[in-house]
């Protein structure tokens, strides 16, 4: 089964053929990183404008690519929730278009569940494919959540915990403005940490003391912007660097911690990595040492994998094709995901 994937769902216009085992036919991403680098984060009308102009290009690039034409698809796959409503309409109403001129059968694909299905793309460097049942950390500018996950179906996967406010990208992005480092901030802090002193500043751990697997992240990013207003933004590329390393590991070190105690609390010795964050270096260095200090499996894919592509909806769609499932073109959009979600935002006693 080779399966034609569309994602549009924030400020990457991508498109994929995969196969149901994951066999990456191609893989092609249009970043609009340039054109939001001046707002410091994604303008969500000139997001869905580029993806006007770009996605039909995409879409041939990556038949042509995969050198496959669309009469020899099995079926096309379209990211609907959660994201963008506008950058989400533009993907949804090009799949109904394709679906209805060629007959091909559809469904639409939560970008969550795409993420936590990436480790079963057979990209370049990728490792093995985990086996089901494993505990998955997803972890991106827009979600932060840990899942138990049974199968690659949307049922089967289960929220056990998450942020109760700030994603932790959107506080690598947050941050990163402050200092000035530009956008996408994730990238960029991770450098500079690699350079820095990660005990130079004492940056608290929020829900530390909990058994709980409630996040936050709010707070560790209101701890530097009070010590950048306090002590002012620093000078010397050293000094930064190690703002840049605290910081860093004080996300690394709740990320990694709760997850953990996810982990060994579902009795599962298989532990997952997903979401654009996942790319982090020292994010995966961290749960390197604490999965092997544990004894756990521990699957990350390759960075490409991680960040918003179209292979892992791809191969999500297809997953759901071979259950026999099929969307019509009545097929809407959601700025929500399908999954529930076992943590409430905000703050006050739960």
């Amino acid at each position: 089964m080779r399966v034609l994937g569309i994602e549009s769902s924030c400020d990457e216009t991508a498109a994929a053929v995969v196969t149901q085992d994951g066999v990456i036919g191609s893989d092609v991403v249009r970043s609009q990183i340039a054109l939001h680098a001046p707002y410091g984060g994604v303008v969500p009308e000139l997001a869905s404008r580029d993806h006007m102009r770009a996605i039909a290009a995409v879409v041939q690039e990556a038949l042509a690519r995969a050198t496959v034409t669309l009469p020899e698809l099995d079926g096309i796959a379209v990211t609907c929730r959660p994201g963008l409503m506008g950058a989400l309409l533009v993907g949804v109403q090009f799949a109904k278009g394709l679906a209805f001129a060629t007959g091909l059968p559809m469904v639409g694909v939560d970008h969550l569940v795409g993420h936590l299905l990436a480790a079963f793309l057979r990209a370049p460097g990728a490792p093995p494919a985990p086996t089901f049942p494993f505990v998955a950390l997803l972890a991106s500018g827009g979600h932060t959540s840990i899942y138990r996950v049974d199968g690659p179906l949307a049922p089967q996967i289960r929220e056990l915990g998450g942020t109760r406010d700030d994603a932790a990208g959107e506080a690598f992005d947050k941050v990163s403005k402050l200092l000035g480092l530009g956008y996408p901030g994730g990238p960029v802090i991770d450098r500079r940490a690699a350079q820095g002193n990660p005990l130079a500043i004492d940056v608290p751990r929020p829900m530390k003391a909990r058994a709980s697997l409630e996040m936050s992240f709010s707070g560790i990013k209101t701890f530097i912007a009070s010590h950048v207003a306090r002590e002012g933004v620093p000078t010397e590329p050293a000094a930064i660097d190690d703002l840049c390393a605290s910081f860093q590991a004080a996300v690394v070190d709740t990320l990694v911690r709760k997850t953990m105690v996810a982990a060994r609390g579902e009795r599962l010795e298989r532990v997952v990595l997903a979401g654009g964050v996942a790319a982090n270096r020292g994010l995966r260095a961290g749960f390197a040492r604490a999965c092997d200090k544990h004894g756990f499996e521990l699957v990350i894919p390759p960075p490409s994998a991680c960040t918003d592509n179209a292979a892992m909806i791809a191969y999500a769609g297809a997953q759901r094709l071979m259950n026999g499932e099929r969307d019509d073109l009545t097929l809407g959009v959601s700025t929500m995901t399908s999954l529930p979600r076992a943590t409430r935002r905000g703050g006050g006693p739960r």
